[in-house]
């Protein structure tokens, strides 16, 4: 069974940085993709940022320039700097993994910057 658990949310003034951190446990497939969202309350789950297998990231406009993705040398975790944080930001943040047409995701962690 493929889990997936965060770490690293917390309360931080804008302006400030966090960095998230995502461990994947059970089996994992060599071609897949993993990513991070992020949900607003009242809003719908919007993309972050994603990383291929390969190491190819992409991310939305809103964070381009201020968060950068990486995945760890294991390729069973992913990690998110986020940089010059923005009240916008405040979200609970999620992990997910792509493979063989599936979606997994994590529990989430709140992320909350204060103006």
């Amino acid at each position: 069974q493929v889990q997936l658990v965060e770490s690293g949310g917390g309360l931080v003034q804008a302006g400030g940085s966090l960095r998230l951190s995502c461990v994947v446990s059970g089996r994992i497939f060599i071609i897949n993709t993993m990513g991070w969202y992020r949900q607003a309350p009242g809003k719908q789950r919007e993309l972050v940022a994603l990383i291929t297998n390969g190491g190819n990231p992409n991310y939305a406009d809103s964070v381009k320039g201020r968060f950068t993705i990486s995945r760890g040398p294991a390729r069973n975790s992913v990690y998110l700097q986020m940089n010059s944080l923005n009240p916008e930001d405040t979200a609970v943040y999620y992990c997910s993994l792509v493979q063989i047409n599936r979606t997994y995701w994590g529990q989430g962690t709140q992320v909350t910057v204060s103006s």
